[in-house]
């Protein structure tokens, strides 16, 4: 007997985007496996009817394992951390393990891969104007190995297309929405204004967009996207200020009232790390963090809504349903404020 036929593979289906674009997929009536670690945090999947096929990026049995009989596969997994003390477990994971990834599923011939990357690894104008796909960039560009490791899988991810793999690339700028279960950079900042610690902000700004409109983007890609072609997948470009005045109106909090100065910020994060290395925890804030803060992270996705037809819910609703979630799942007691 034939194995059955599955319509899509998703890796890092238990985070945040991948959670998103599962819960897409089945609302499409698509049958859906799950590659996710045999440990790892499953409660962005709890009571969805995937098939979780359990196996590790670094692990390339359970990834020929994981394609056999798949027709898409979304390969959402990725490392993301901003301050790591050992930055070759980033690229471990985000450049060999999409090369593992992308090889299995060439031998396995699926029809399709959509391939996560980042807006980070794409450029920013000098100008001030919004980045494209096209904007040019250097590795020598990146800030920070996470950036730098997220540069390298999107090469790997083309050079699979130019041998005839059939990769469709998608660059997330700054998802934002529910299931967000451990909180993402982003995330943590909407979870620390809703509990009265969001007091200053940087002068930067992010491209915001809502997950779902993130997971529906994978799906248009898979389906109109054009092979080894990039498209971002963002929304609004907003300044932390003008996003903590947003929180505000939808929150009834207080906007963060202050602007940290580079140097102020620089200093603390340099000092969070020195005390991470020494107690063995995470930086509240890291260097790198505060390096990419330089640049406004602005980005066009008028690619991805002319070919794709990418849905740009307004970012309001995003933030809302962002602070709903959060509330709703215990990560802060604002409920009442909430209108």
């Amino acid at each position: 007997m034939a194995p059955a036929t599955i319509d899509a593979l998703v890796t890092g289906g238990t985070g945040f985007v991948g959670a998103n674009v599962v819960r897409e997929l089945l609302r499409e009536g698509a049958s859906v496996r799950v590659l996710a670690r045999a440990h790892g945090d499953r409660r962005a999947l709890a009571g969805l009817p995937v098939d979780v096929c359990e196996g590790d990026l670094a692990d390339p049995s359970s990834l020929r394992r994981a394609v056999q009989g798949v027709r898409t596969v979304y390969h959402v997994a990725a490392d993301y951390r901003l301050w790591v003390r050992r930055p070759e477990e980033l690229y471990r994971t985000n450049v060999e393990g999409t090369r593992a990834m992308l090889q299995a599923a060439a031998d396995a011939g699926v029809n399709r891969v959509v391939h996560t990357s980042s807006v980070g690894a794409l450029g920013i104008p000098g100008d001030g104007t919004p980045g494209t796909e096209t904007t040019p960039v250097r590795l020598a560009d990146m800030v920070g190995p996470y950036k730098a490791s997220k540069f390298l899988a999107e090469q790997v991810a083309l050079g699979f297309a130019l041998k005839g793999l059939a990769v469709v690339i998608v660059n997330p700028s700054t998802p934002i929405g529910p299931w967000d279960v451990k909180p993402t950079p982003t995330g943590q900042m909407i979870v620390d204004f809703l509990q009265g610690k969001m007091f200053a902000t940087l002068d930067t700004g992010l491209n915001l967009v809502h997950v779902r409109d993130v997971a529906r983007g994978h799906l248009l890609a898979a389906e109109r996207g054009r092979v080894g072609e990039k498209y971002i997948l963002g929304n609004a470009d907003l300044t932390l200020a003008e996003i903590g005045g947003l929180l505000a109106e939808i929150t009834g909090g207080r906007p963060p009232r202050m602007r940290i100065p580079y140097a102020v910020a620089w200093l603390a994060a340099g000092c969070m790390e020195v005390a991470a290395r020494v107690t063995g925890g995470t930086p509240r804030a890291s260097l790198t963090a505060v390096r990419m803060a330089r640049k406004r992270m602005f980005f066009s996705p008028a690619k991805a809504r002319r070919d794709l037809g990418l849905p740009q819910t307004d970012v309001r609703e995003a933030l809302r349903d962002a602070t709903d979630w959060f509330v709703e799942h215990g990560y802060a007691r604002l409920a009442r404020q909430i209108a």
